[in-house]
């Protein structure tokens, strides 16, 4: 069982390049293009040439530096912490038909409730 450990070592990292070659967005290869990167992975996997080349030089890595978030990407950010998301909430229009629209949803609900309290079927939009 101990002999196939190097083959199965060798074949999960042939494996792992080689989604990761095809998954990576085309602005984060380095030095080849990206069907260049597939090829090398693919023809040069059995001796690990292609795996580590892709590994080691192939792909954009986000470095620890910037708190190891990596450049150019936007994070995502919590709605509360958003300015977007703030300024839409100023604007006047939106929330009075945001409010409106829940009220018109509670009127509903209520009347719902009151024609037939034991009814299980949810509101229907």
């Amino acid at each position: 069982m101990l002999r196939y450990l190097p083959f199965l070592l060798v074949l999960a990292l042939w494996i792992y390049a080689f989604i990761d070659c095809l998954n990576t967005p085309e602005d984060e290869v380095r030095h080849l293009p990206k069907v260049v990167w597939v090829i090398i992975v693919l023809l040069f996997g059995e001796v690990l040439i292609g795996p580590v080349a892709w590994l080691a030089v192939g792909k954009v890595r986000g470095g620890a530096q910037g708190g190891g978030r990596p450049s150019g990407k936007r994070q995502w950010v919590a709605p509360d912490d958003n300015p977007d998301f703030l300024k839409s909430l100023k604007d006047e229009s939106t929330l009075q038909e945001r409010e409106a629209d829940l009220r018109r949803r509670e009127e509903d609900l209520k009347r719902r409730e009151e024609s037939d309290p034991e009814d299980p079927t949810p509101p229907k939009p």
